[in-house]
This record gives structure tokens, C-alpha cells and sequence, in this order.
């Protein structure tokens, strides 16, 4: 059992806190392999960032040149951090040369089964 700041026994929580951010991009027409390229390095350096638990590049079959880049981080605040870390500064500056428009990106909370009860 973990204790309190005034030292009585807690339960640990069973509860698991996910935060999804997501980043959809659009390329400019005859840059996608290029964005694919920036964005699947992006991929391989945020996995190796703390409290990262899953990331994902997939790629509309509905909207040409569009990309959907999907994290899972730990908790909300590393979610936040990695928003003005290095690794997402340096691949912005290479993307937004070969963006249609502004990439959208949201943070999102997990809704497990239990939230639904």
C-alpha cells in the first residue's frame, strides 16, 4: 500500500489515466512522401521519449495526402510537455513547408469501460 503525505495507508489506485494526442496533417499535393518521411522519424524518436506509451502514423484512404499521427502518453501533463519538447519543435519546422494548412492536433482523455458504468 502507498501512504499519504501524512503518512495513512491509501489504496493503490487500480485506475490507469491514459492521454491521447493526435496531429492530423495534410500535404501539399506531391509533397507526401517527404511528410511520411519527417513524420515517420518523428514517430521513432517520440517512442523513446518518458512516459510515452504508443505511437502511431497512419494515413487516410478517404483523403489524399492527409496523415494521422495517434500517442498515447502516460498522463495528461506528459502529453502537454512533449507539445514543447525538441522532438515535436523540430519535426513542426520541417513539416510546415509541406502543409496544405495548419496541422489540427487535440488531447484527449481514455474512456475505459468502467467510466461507462
Amino acid at each position: 500500500m502507498s501512504e499519504t503525505l501524512d503518512n495513512e495507508p491509501q489504496k493503490p489506485s487500480t485506475e490507469i489515466e491514459v492521454s491521447v494526442l493526435t496531429a492530423t496533417f495534410d500535404a501539399n499535393s506531391g509533397s507526401e512522401a517527404t511528410l511520411a518521411s519527417v513524420l515517420a522519424r518523428y514517430i521513432v524518436m517520440t517512442r523513446h521519449e518518458t512516459h510515452c506509451r504508443n505511437v502511431d502514423l497512419v494515413v487516410s484512404t478517404t483523403a489524399s495526402g492527409r496523415f494521422l499521427v495517434i500517442q498515447k502518453w502516460d498522463n495528461d501533463s506528459a502529453a502537454r510537455r512533449h507539445l514543447d519538447s525538441f522532438v515535436m519543435a523540430d519535426m513542426a519546422k520541417e513539416v510546415i513547408p509541406l502543409l496544405a494548412a495548419q496541422p489540427t492536433i487535440d488531447l484527449y482523455d481514455s474512456i475505459s469501460a468502467h467510466d461507462l458504468a
